[in-house]
């Protein structure tokens, strides 16, 4: 930490021996000084959990007010575009739900294929819990909305209390600060990603009502070129963007849900950076030889040792970069740079377009007392709970799995608790579930929202005061290094593509 102080001192030192050593624009600290508040919230792991809930706040406010008519009229617009003979026409709301969550199934493809091949799902050691903890916890709630839905059209909502939505998930666990390891965390997200895999399969292969064998050939053969480029060692993210666009769009005409589209060219994203971490400090530090070699000698009071007349020192900052690019996994980047996109943009429009639920005073109690409602609340408080619990259970008892470190079987049962906040993907699945179904859309929807708030809860209150309060020397910024062992292990992996 001494050496560390000592080297910004250096640094300091020699940047006051020149003026304007680090230069800024006229305006720049002012700006900073508004934008850095929003940066840090941004970073937060609250942060998109926060968004999501007052997203919904402000849905059903304006559903249950004098703006419902409006409301309504927006986001049913219908708008649309014609490609060739081809035309593209949809309500806004199917817009949002077809394309702008096409880059959410996107970002949760990314996560998938890296947890695959080096997160917690990389080994069988590693994902055997999780995998089991969530296979329980999409069975049961299933079977417990079967046992009230057994029969006519309120069956079709099985699936609604199969997913856990992340974002406020995550964002509960978080204001329990250290009485929530940080393996439990990793856990939950490993479980999480295993449900969104499932219900990914779910909304395939059960809510495809018809399919169009020309548009799904057309994808598939535009799947296989976006595959031959990364056994090509193209690296370049757009080229992938601008053929999976396309692949959406064949998508979006063939049947299948057009969100799938998103997981399967997240896929085909390389995963495997061009350098191994090692050449790659041994190039820049050969660089960085090179580029203080060219600095020469400065003593006018001016921004002339800069790079942008120092002609050595501009091709040196272009390889460094060129090769900073190279060493960097494109999936990980493309992940990265999506997240906040889907975070705080995507998934609050998702809410604010869906989570808008009409109650009627008088007709609240035949909401709450109907079958597919007390179907999706039994599923997510109790089938989520005795799913995700139970099947760890089992698992311990037959010695498949370890509990995360320093947790204990307390903590499983609020991951339990935890899972039945499934509103994001509980809300997809209903709007597939139930399409033009008014009357269960709305009980579908009453359930989720009433589940998710229950058990988000009573999962708060659980940790609170069920488990004890963590002592850890973990580093601060863990995270971090997280994802440098994991751009190690990627390039280290032979298989990674």
């Amino acid at each position: 930490m001494s050496g560390r102080n000592e080297l910004c001192e250096n640094l300091k030192e020699q940047q006051d021996s020149v003026d304007q050593s680090d230069f800024k624009a006229p305006f720049e600290d002012a700006f900073r000084k508004v934008i850095t508040p929003f940066e840090r919230f941004t970073q937060n792991q609250i942060a998109g959990g926060l968004i999501l809930m007052v997203c919904l706040v402000i849905a059903l406010i304006l559903a249950n007010s004098g703006l419902h008519d409006t409301y309504e009229h927006a986001i049913h617009t219908v708008v649309g575009f014609e490609l060739g003979t081809s035309l593209y026409e949809k309500t806004i709301h199917h817009w949002i739900n077809d394309g702008l969550m096409a880059l959410f199934f996107l970002v949760v493809g990314l996560e998938i294929k890296r947890e695959v091949m080096v997160g917690e799902l990389s080994s069988l050691s590693k994902a055997a819990l999780p995998v089991i903890a969530a296979l329980g916890g999409m069975v049961v709630p299933a079977l417990f909305y079967f046992f009230v839905n057994s029969s006519g059209e309120a069956v079709r909502g099985w699936g609604i209390p199969m997913a856990t939505d992340i974002a406020f998930a995550v964002g509960v666990l978080a204001l329990l600060g250290k009485r929530v390891p940080a393996s439990v965390m990793t856990f939950l997200l490993a479980l999480a990603i295993v449900d969104d895999l499932g219900a990914v399969l779910v909304i395939g292969i059960f809510y495809t009502e018809q399919i169009f064998m020309v548009y799904l050939v057309i994808a598939a053969a535009l799947l296989v070129i976006l595959t031959a480029m990364n056994l090509l060692g193209v690296r370049s993210i757009a080229p992938y963007m601008i053929i999976g666009t396309f692949v959406w769009m064949a998508f979006l005409q063939s049947g299948i849900h057009a969100t799938l589209a998103g997981v399967l060219v997240a896929m085909t994203i390389p995963a495997r950076p061009k350098y191994h971490p090692r050449i790659f400090s041994e190039k820049i530090r050969c660089m960085l030889k090179q580029f203080d070699r060219n600095i020469g000698v400065q003593t006018q009071k001016t921004f002339g040792w800069s790079a942008f007349s120092n002609h050595e020192q501009a091709e040196i900052i272009e390889k460094m970069d060129m090769a900073t690019t190279a060493v960097a996994s494109p999936l990980r980047k493309l992940e990265h740079a999506l997240h906040p996109l889907t975070a705080f943009i995507i998934i609050p429009i998702f809410a604010l377009a869906n989570a808008g639920v009409k109650i009627h005073t008088e007709d609240f109690g035949a909401a709450i007392t109907s079958p597919v409602t007390i179907g999706v609340i039994l599923g997510l408080v109790l089938g989520k709970l005795i799913g995700i619990s139970g099947s760890t259970w089992l698992a311990m008892r037959f010695n498949i799995g370890n509990l995360p470190s320093g947790a204990n079987f307390k903590h499983i049962i609020g991951v339990g608790f935890m899972g039945g906040i499934g509103f994001t993907m509980s809300i997809f699945v209903t709007e597939l579930a139930f399409p033009g179904m008014q009357e269960m859309l709305v009980s579908a929807k009453t359930g989720i929202l009433l589940a998710s708030a229950l058990a988000g809860i009573i999962g708060y209150l659980w940790i609170r005061f069920f488990t004890s309060y963590q002592e850890t020397d973990e580093p601060q910024h863990e995270e971090t290094y997280s994802n440098a062992s994991e751009e190690l292990e990627l390039a280290e992996t032979p298989s990674a593509r």
